[in-house]
């Protein structure tokens, strides 16, 4: 029983992860920080986006195999598998719904998705049956080297990724500094109180590392 909650929760986080992807990306107030950085290293090389994510979740992956090759597992190949097509659905969808939302709407839109990615992400790292390559170097930073909490780190790897994104030309939105900036304690704050109680069958949150 353990083990299938923890699939279901993994499963869960990348789906719902996926899924504010899309909502982002319909609202149109700025990307999150990774999205940011590969873009701003395509537009360095005069690349395509797609060629240079390849190129980069590549690199950071066998990065992640030698540092940590336990953040590898299932959810990686749900991640790769599912957040694609789920992000391609729910943009279809509210194309479908709000062909032209308002800038509050886009605004509602925005808010939801970043706290629901960072419920995603406490999620399927709670679950640990690995993560993404990009989310797994705040995590080895954290938990293998304890260099900071963990919502620091992931704050500097956010930010370091707004940052080259800034530098080559990438437009900005509110979105990616609020991500940016929150991502890392509101996914810290699930993960205490909601996913690791949930993992553990209890309804006591877990003191915060």
């Amino acid at each position: 029983m353990y083990q299938i909650r923890r699939i279901m929760m993994a499963l869960c986080g990348v789906i719902l992860c996926g899924l504010c992807v899309g909502m982002l990306q319909k609202a149109k107030l700025g990307v999150d920080p990774f999205t940011c950085f590969v873009t701003g290293i395509a537009n360095l090389f005069s690349s395509s986006y797609s060629t240079f994510y390849l190129i980069l979740t590549g690199s950071l992956l066998a990065v992640v195999l030698v540092l940590r090759r336990h953040y590898i597992g299932i959810a990686t190949i749900f991640n790769l598998l599912l957040t694609g097509m789920t992000a391609d659905l729910m943009r279809n969808l509210l194309d479908a719904l709000l062909p032209h939302p308002g800038l509050a709407m886009r605004g509602g839109l925005m808010l939801t998705a970043i706290v629901l990615t960072c419920l995603a992400a406490a999620l399927y790292f709670t679950a640990d049956l690995g993560v993404s390559a990009y989310d797994a170097l705040a995590l080895i930073a954290a938990y293998k080297y304890r260099l900071l909490p963990f919502k620091y780190c992931r704050i500097i790897t956010d930010s370091i990724c707004v940052l080259v994104g800034l530098v080559f030309d990438v437009t900005l939105g509110v979105g990616t500094v609020i991500t940016a900036l929150f991502m890392g304690p509101l996914t810290q704050w699930f993960r205490a109180n909601l996913a690791e109680p949930l993992l553990a069958g209890s309804l006591h949150p877990v003191r915060e590392r």
